[in-house]
């Protein structure tokens, strides 16, 4: 007979020992995979009334996880993508519990082949020049706050860093000299070096010469000197995007992110010319293939493809009746 093996230490042990020691995932996915399991636990306590440390792994098998998928997207509204990177998180914790426990092979297989949902892919949204140059504007550069808002959409636009990856930054990963660049650490540990523009150096410089909140290492802290978190930088987008839409009315309804400016920033890239494989190292991709949904979101480099092809000849040629089982397979 199989022992009934408690949920709580295998929790712990997937956190400490395959995430952190193991993998040394960033603590974004460490955050999120937190957040998963968060939810998963309460949903199974409103559920059953059972305490998550009372949890048996036997438990958490595969109707459930799907009841707990199903609750997250019509429940509490959250997006098809949303809800696939929830079963990720899942997915991980099962592939690595296969090798703790391989006597639970069977219900290990049935909640890795839930699968994820497919939806429809949107358009990358991006921002115009326009509506960058009075985003850029919108700040009050007469305040410390303004001056380093000012400072910070402009190393997001022309960067394209990751809202982790610049609100990281420090003094000692910038190169403002011959050779002008940033260094970040990105997604799976990967470091890169992204240079910086003239006008950016010059912005940059004049902002170090502020005097520093904190411990003065941060380029862009917030007012205690402490690193910028996600609401601080929403709340600056937002208040900024709201000032610009006075000027440039076509950011009114627009919802400015950092990861917004950096999609702004690979298209600008793209419609120049620059090739693919530089834009995905550019942006830290893991493959060119990642950067592809920039070539499916600008109008303008499709306009561009029609105005070199061939136009058809307009002459309408004679009516001819197409086949019955055709039109009807046609009209399906």
């Amino acid at each position: 007979m199989t022992a009934v093996i408690s949920l709580a230490p295998l929790l712990e042990r997937f956190f400490t020992q395959r995430l952190l020691q193991e993998r040394r995932v960033s603590p974004h996915t460490i955050s999120s995979y937190r957040d998963t399991f968060r939810l998963l636990l309460k949903f199974v306590q409103q559920r059953w009334h059972k305490p998550p440390s009372a949890l048996t792994f036997e438990e958490i098998n595969a109707p459930l996880v799907i009841a707990f998928l199903d609750h997250l997207e019509h429940g509490r509204g959250l997006s098809v993508r949303s809800r696939n990177l929830r079963l990720t998180a899942i997915h991980s914790f099962f592939r690595y519990v296969a090798f703790e426990l391989p006597t639970h092979s069977a219900q290990i297989q049935r909640v890795l082949a839930i699968p994820s949902k497919r939806f429809t892919r949107t358009l990358v949204r991006f921002l115009t020049r326009p509506e960058v140059d009075a985003l850029l504007a919108a700040p009050d550069r007469h305040t410390w706050f303004g001056r380093r808002d000012h400072a910070f959409i402009l190393m997001a636009v022309q960067t394209g860093l990751r809202l982790s990856e610049i609100t990281a930054i420090i003094r000692d990963d910038l190169v403002l000299e011959t050779g002008a660049h940033v260094r970040v650490i990105g997604k799976g540990r990967k470091e890169r070096c992204t240079p910086l523009a003239k006008p950016t150096v010059a912005v940059l410089k004049a902002w170090l010469r502020e005097p520093p909140r904190g411990d003065g290492r941060l380029v862009f802290p917030n007012a205690k000197g402490a690193r910028l978190t996600v609401f601080g930088v929403k709340y600056m987008l937002n208040k900024h995007a709201e000032t610009a839409a006075r000027v440039c009315p076509s950011l009114k309804g627009k919802r400015v992110t950092v990861h917004l400016l950096r999609h702004t920033m690979a298209l600008e890239m793209l419609q120049a010319g620059v090739d693919r494989a530089v834009i995905a190292l550019w942006l830290g991709h893991e493959s060119v293939e990642t950067t592809q949904i920039y070539l499916e979101a600008t109008l303008a480099m499709k306009e561009q493809a029609l105005a070199r092809t061939t136009p058809r000849c307009p002459c309408p040629g004679r009516f001819r009746p197409g086949d019955q089982l055709m039109s009807f397979l046609n009209g399906l």
